[in-house]
């Protein structure tokens, strides 16, 4: 035997994974996609009428509509259909919304490709296609012979590779620095080179351009004895030079992005959490709950075809007529219902690790969090684990401290030296602390780390220590080191 799921419960769980963001586009879809479905609250009335499988009670009230004309009349105002219609009459005015007009990165770098002279006909055409490989951060990922067979296949152009190096170097000069780079070290180099003729006689970049262009491999690595003994300088010259390099931009184009694609950055909560006076009270965000209601007039239309069918004056085009529209509630009903169940899913979720962190959630000190699995949250509230980690994914919650994520309040358990639980997120925390408070000039290693924890009664293993120190994205003690 083989269970299958429903198409409502398909959709249940496809909502319950989206973010309010989502949920917004996916209600304006299904309202421009189900004439049946309309924003608003449900009466009574119309809640006694979906129960009722839309078999409407009070008839005489009914208006007594002609299902095919209104069909038509609802066609003609479709908004997917008009669309699709294009404006007729020269006395009806042509408004259009104002074109955005965004200064990218490469229209910049083309404008300044109009102030170079070239010494042959074709390096116009060999710049242009340098420049088509410029990716978003302003490197050039392809090398001189990948270029060489661009142009030969897509603009039938012989050249070879001295006459694309010829025209990357002048590229290599535009504004801003570093554009066209092959790697990191050439980027750093182009913007030196650049500040250099400047800023004649600075020493400081004078050594910071020989250590990029002549240590690059020491630099990145920060071996600064090596540095020190094979540059023949103080600590103080070292770190005036670093300082230098530290001003430069890794990515030429960072500045251009458009704003557009900055949007991502704003992020709306599903859940808000309050303190009212030491009591924790949790609200969902207003854009999880819009009001939805069955079509009075979906209703009506319906009706008058049961009417007509009690006089026996039901034809075939009326029949199919009816079952369209009949589908149409009936998907209206369901999508209402997912809405509703999604909402209490969530609200039931999301009040549940309220209560089980309640103590982090008045602070706002991680050590407060308690290890929690998705299996905790689904024994208090019954829903299956599936369930409780289609809420989780994805999903914001804002308080007084700022807006987190669900699946930061989730982690495993280990025991400290005393035999109690603790969260791995607290121990985290504590690590994150003893790296931040180290001395930079002699960062710890992951086994004097270890033998930190330890001190701080919390017995974890070395490679353990490496593992979260990757998941918070610090590097390792010799690239942490700094010059003071």
């Amino acid at each position: 035997m083989t269970q299958k799921l429903s198409p409502q419960q398909i959709q249940l769980m496809k909502l319950l994974q989206i973010p309010t963001l989502a949920l917004e586009q996916r209600i304006k879809e299904e309202l421009e996609s189900n004439p049946a479905l309309e924003e608003g609250a449900t009466t009574v009335e119309e809640k006694e009428f979906e129960d009722s499988e839309f078999e409407d009670k009070n008839q005489e009230d009914a208006v007594d509509f002609e299902v095919d004309d209104y069909l038509k009349e609802f066609e003609e105002d479709d908004p997917t259909i008009y669309r699709n219609n294009l404006r007729s009459g020269s006395d009806e005015e042509d408004y259009r919304k104002p074109i955005e007009m965004v200064n990218s990165y490469h229209d910049h770098l083309e404008r300044q490709l109009g102030m170079l002279s070239f010494s042959k006909p074709e390096d116009y055409t060999i710049a242009l296609q340098i420049l088509g490989s410029i990716d978003q951060d302003g490197y050039l990922r392809r090398d001189t012979q990948a270029l060489v067979d661009d142009l030969m296949f897509t603009q039938n152009i012989i050249t070879e590779e001295e006459d694309v190096q010829r025209v990357l170097d002048q590229i290599q000069q535009f504004d801003p620095p570093g554009t066209g780079a092959r790697n990191l070290q050439e980027c750093l180099e182009l913007q030196l080179r650049q500040r250099l003729q400047k800023e004649k006689e600075n020493p400081n970049l004078e050594l910071a351009y020989e250590i990029v262009s002549k240590h690059f491999d020491k630099f990145s690595k920060k071996h600064f004895t090596k540095l020190l003994s094979a540059l023949d300088i103080s600590e103080a010259e070292l770190k005036d030079a670093f300082d230098e390099i530290l001003k430069l931009n890794p990515k030429p184009a960072s500045g251009y992005a458009p704003a557009r694609k900055r949007d991502g950055m704003y992020i709306i909560p599903d859940f808000i959490i309050t303190n009212n006076g030491g009591e924790l009270e949790l609200s969902l965000n207003s854009r999880n709950a819009p009001d939805l209601r069955i079509s009075d007039q979906y209703r009506a239309m319906l009706n008058s075809y049961q009417r007509r069918k009690e006089h026996g004056s039901v034809k075939s085009q009326d029949r199919e007529a009816a079952l369209f529209i009949k589908q149409k509630l009936d998907s209206a009903k369901w999508f209402i219902d997912a809405i509703s169940k999604r909402r209490d899913t969530m609200y039931r979720t999301m009040y549940a690790i309220l209560q089980f962190q309640y103590d982090y959630f008045l602070s706002n000190d991680q050590r407060l969090l308690k290890p929690m699995i998705l299996k905790d949250i689904a024994e208090m509230t019954g829903l299956d684990v599936s369930t409780i980690s289609r809420v989780a994914n994805s999903k914001y919650v804002q308080t007084e401290f700022g807006t987190k994520k669900l699946r930061d309040f989730f982690s495993e358990s280990i025991l400290n030296t005393e035999g109690e639980e603790v969260s791995t997120l607290e121990v985290k925390k504590i690590l994150s602390d003893i790296i931040d408070e180290e001395d930079k000039r002699k960062p710890m290693s992951d086994e004097r780390l270890r033998k930190e924890l330890l001190d701080r009664g919390y017995k974890i293993a070395r490679r353990t220590i490496a593992k979260y120190r990757e998941q918070l994205n610090i590097p390792v003690a010799r690239l942490r080191k700094e010059l003071l």
